[in-house]
């Protein structure tokens, strides 16, 4: 089969052509955007990648056409699809219809850490020896690709509750028809689709009415929002997961009455050292170099998970020591001068705030500066402003990236602000303002979910000069 994917440096769609690809398919594509590390891993793969959507980046010959979600009507290449009779479908169907059946599908969703567990899912299960397939929201480190096959029984997959495209405006997740789904988390994210959270729950209620009887919804029970999902009806096991206290109390109140099915108690205030527990009984201690409350939970969602596979959760224990998250979640870029450079997918005001908390209890007093974009489409439409000064408190200083385009003005968010914060206009003023201000010993967090000019490297490199 020969095809044609639109929106292929995405990091789903990426997934779905590294796949096709391993399955011996024809593969091209194209894309507005091109950058690392998707793009990388593309051109690794010896997939044809064209720059634009114009109709005649689709050579003659293709079998089907996958269509991203970034895709509307009106863009030249989707008007070429429908205006020829082209055969055309979405990244999630396709997925659907050609790797899982026969598999059994274990699905992460969550406003936050669906890479990150998704990821350690899968790592989980090849070291208890699975070789499970997957397709990953970004490039695990492990693995070094977002996506392959496997032999194994198991494919895991990042279930994203975004829509699946312009023709298909249910949730992506609703196509995999998961045996086991993480519900890792939920909150208000997505403004230019869904017009309140009770939009969103719906969608993830959809997502558990197809979990079968047999398989497992592993569900944090510090979530209320979760809780009212499966209020809304639930007809397939339920495991909950939370932190506790070191006497065994809860650090969040339960929204269950039940006790946690898997509990985590820190041994550092960072997150990288935790007991795990499972129904109250010690299982063992992880150390691994992953940081912040929020990764804990992200752990036990991944181990619970690997549990409802067969897999001894004690014995995986030791390698979490070896779990390399993926790229882009507070992946440290270099040293240089003194000063620490990361680069973060963080884009939601909760992310921004645990990824910076985790942070800063590992440096202490040590400066923590993040660098901003504000490019997501609910932080472009401004959903997520009155939270974002609050979410930067951990940081001692913040820069902000305010493109003429940002529909809000954001000085009343600088305002805001505990510590120093001011604007600039493009990437080049932002890495010249940085330069500028740091000194030895800082931490500079770069924070978008897209390519952000490659601002972490480029500042790196004006340290270096």
């Amino acid at each position: 089969m020969h095809v044609h994917i639109l929106g292929i440096c995405g990091t789903f769609m990426g997934g779905i052509a590294a796949l096709a690809r391993e399955m011996g398919h024809t593969v091209e594509g194209s894309d507005q955007n091109v950058y690392p590390p998707m793009s990388t891993q593309l051109e690794q793969l010896g997939i044809a990648l064209r720059s634009g959507y114009a109709p005649a980046h689709i050579s003659t010959g293709v079998d089907s056409v996958v269509v991203g979600n970034a895709l509307s009507r009106g863009n030249a290449a989707v008007e070429h699809v429908l205006n020829t009779g082209m055969s055309y479908t979405s990244g999630a169907q396709w997925l659907s219809e050609h790797v899982l059946p026969g598999r059994e599908t274990f699905a992460v969703a969550g406003t936050h850490g669906k890479t990150t567990t998704t990821s350690l899912l899968a790592f989980l299960l090849d070291a208890a020896g699975r070789d499970p397939g997957f397709l990953v929201g970004g490039v695990p480190e492990n693995f070094g690709v977002s996506a392959r096959l496997g032999s194994g029984r198991e494919f895991v997959v990042e279930a994203d509750e975004y829509d699946t495209a312009f023709f298909d405006k249910r949730s992506k997740f609703v196509h995999y028809r998961p045996t086991v789904a993480v519900l890792n988390n939920l909150e208000y994210d997505h403004a230019d689709i869904f017009p309140d959270l009770t939009a969103i729950q719906r969608q993830f209620h959809h997502l558990v009415r197809i979990v079968p009887g047999r398989g497992r919804l592993i569900v944090n029970g510090e979530d209320a929002a979760l809780a009212e999902v499966l209020a809304m009806g639930c007809w397939t096991p339920v495991e909950r997961f939370g932190i506790e206290h070191a006497d065994g109390s809860p650090e969040v109140a339960p929204v269950h009455a039940a006790a946690y099915d898997w509990s985590a108690r820190l041994l550092s205030a960072d997150g990288s050292r935790f007991e795990v527990r499972r129904a109250g009984s010690l299982l063992g201690v992880v150390a691994w170099p992953l940081l912040g409350r929020h990764n804990v939970m992200n752990a036990l969602a991944a181990l619970a998970a690997a549990a409802a596979a067969g897999c001894d959760a004690t014995a995986l224990l030791p390698a979490f020591a070896s779990f390399a998250s993926a790229k882009r979640r507070l992946e440290v870029v270099g040293v240089a001068r003194g000063v620490t450079v990361y680069d973060d997918f963080a884009h939601h005001p909760t992310a921004i705030r645990t990824t910076l908390e985790g942070l800063r209890a590992k440096v202490g007093k040590a400066r923590v500066i993040a660098a901003l974009e504000p490019r997501s489409n609910s932080m472009r439409l401004g959903a997520h402003a009155d939270a974002l000064a609050p979410s930067l408190d951990p940081a001692d200083a913040t820069v902000f990236l305010h493109r003429p385009n940002l529909p809000w003005d954001a000085a009343s968010v600088v305002s805001a602000v505990r510590g120093e914060a001011g604007t600039v206009p493009d990437v080049d003023a932002m890495i010249a303002k940085l330069v500028a201000d740091v000194r030895d010993g800082d931490h500079v967090v770069f924070m978008s979910n897209g390519g952000f000019e490659d601002a972490p490297r480029r500042f790196l490199t004006a340290l270096n000069r």
